[in-house]
């Protein structure tokens, strides 16, 4: 640690705010209680309303990350049948056994025959030479999987907030490509624009292709910019009553004449009129309108994208817990920074090794030979909504105090050495505001250490 923070010092970055109890009944390292407030991060920035793009620069980031990105896919652009090996391969790509051993939640080990199982209700052997792509929109917030199994099971280390079959979470209005459906009927295989695994039925709702992929063009409409949103209670139709929707959900705005002035017993002026995917008892697609009450965070059409909004954004976030793969009812650190972004109309790949890795937004890369103080040199550069990636994991950058880096990020471990070179590991499991220097991975491992990219979205 001396080396560290010899180097810390003789770069610029100041160390006197680091203590690891910097206000009462913390073990955050560096945290005082005006870092905990958006509006203290908003202040530093002197052009903090500056719009960073506009719509048109938006849309061609957008076209630019799904040419550089082969795990972002156009759902119009699919052929409308996969081959017998396209369909088996794309089965393979997401289904395919662990290589280490997995563990029910009472500590029982996985088995050839519990895999068997998941194995048999992929429905190979239902594969024709040519199968019809269909599509469907999602209607409640569900998860994709690794298979048509809602089992849920762990590593060896037996951390039970980490589902390893879990792979990412949808919301309504995603669109999705229907590929295969599992043996049991209760499961899909499914693309979606940045993943491709299985999901429940009775989370989606299948239509045409052009109502489908139509649903997310429609204009004038709003934008999910809280944490989540619900709409309002509804005794008339249930599956639309008090109906979650996440940050960065897209909805069709309707006018109140459209409805009538009256809607489920409501009058609708004081809320917004969204149309929203409906699913029939068949299954199948219909579209209805709800309401959602305007004392709720939303925003007709997409937030500009400034400094202010990006840290508004994120400390909407603030507190909820750690979500694996979207589990939990929340999200983890790629899905944080991802719904942030979609509230501006960006999107970008799912996993933080594609984001890291990815050739979009503007990038500043580093390997097991960068020097330190290149890596550091760069942190001085950083700018609000920064993108900073280690190896399984992505922060966000804030802004600076007395020189030092602060970040926030959706994380589930903590540990740092404090002044007295003491190693101390605790845990957060949520979204934190933390500085980004005295984290660590292990004992000898800073987050410094291993920084691969630096990430600018602009």
């Amino acid at each position: 640690m001396i080396k560290l923070h010899s180097l810390l010092l003789l770069f610029g970055f100041a160390l006197t705010s680091y203590q690891p109890q910097a206000f009462a009944d913390t073990d955050v390292i560096g945290i005082q209680p005006q870092h905990l407030h958006a509006e203290y991060w908003q202040l530093k920035q002197e052009d903090a309303q500056t719009v960073l793009l506009n719509e048109l620069q938006i849309n061609a980031l957008n076209q630019r990350s799904f040419k550089q990105q082969e795990e972002l896919q156009n759902l119009s652009e699919l052929p409308a049948r996969l081959s017998a090996d396209a369909l088996k391969a794309a089965i393979n790509q997401i289904s395919t056994v662990p290589s280490s051993d997995r563990f029910f939640a009472d500590g029982t080990k996985l088995s050839s025959a519990d895999y068997q199982r998941y194995l048999d209700n992929l429905n190979v052997a239902a594969i024709k030479p040519q199968n019809a792509i269909r599509f469907a929109l999602v209607t409640e917030r569900t998860n994709m999987r690794r298979f048509p199994s809602a089992e849920k099971t762990y590593n060896q280390a037996m951390d039970l907030d980490i589902d390893r079959f879990i792979e990412t979470g949808l919301f309504p209005g995603d669109a999705l490509a229907i590929f295969h459906e599992s043996k049991d009927g209760q499961w899909y295989l499914a693309r979606a624009y940045h993943y491709l695994a299985w999901l429940p039925k009775s989370s989606v709702a299948l239509g045409s292709k052009e109502e489908v992929l139509g649903y997310g063009q429609q204009a004038p409409f709003v934008v999910v910019t809280g944490a989540k949103v619900f709409t309002n209670y509804n005794p008339q139709a249930p599956q639309l009553s008090e109906k979650q929707l996440d940050m960065g959900v897209r909805m069709p705005l309707l006018d109140n004449q459209s409805v009538k002035h009256y809607l489920y017993g409501q009058n609708p002026y004081a809320s917004y009129v969204v149309k929203l995917p409906y699913r029939e008892e068949s299954g199948q697609l219909s579209f209805k309108p709800a309401l959602i009450s305007r004392n709720q965070d939303l925003h007709q059409g997409y937030l500009p994208f400034n400094k202010a909004n990006i840290i508004q954004q994120g400390f909407k976030f603030l507190g909820e817990r750690y979500g694996w793969g979207h589990d939990y009812n929340a999200r983890d650190c790629t899905g944080f920074v991802s719904e942030i972004y979609r509230t501006f109309g960006i999107l970008m790949p799912r996993n933080s090794g594609e984001q890291g890795n990815g050739a979009f937004g503007q990038n500043i890369r580093f390997d097991a030979d960068s020097p330190v103080q290149d890596k550091l040199n760069a942190l001085k550069e950083l700018q609000v909504g920064d993108l900073i990636y280690i190896p399984g994991h992505v922060v966000m950058y804030l802004g600076e105090e007395q020189g030092q880096p602060y970040v926030i990020h959706d994380v589930h471990g903590m540990s740092y050495v404090d002044e007295q070179g003491n190693y101390y590991q605790g845990g957060l499991n949520g979204v934190s505001v933390t500085p980004l220097l005295p984290l660590h991975l292990s004992k000898s491992t800073s987050y410094l250490d291993r920084i691969y990219t630096i990430k600018s979205v602009r």
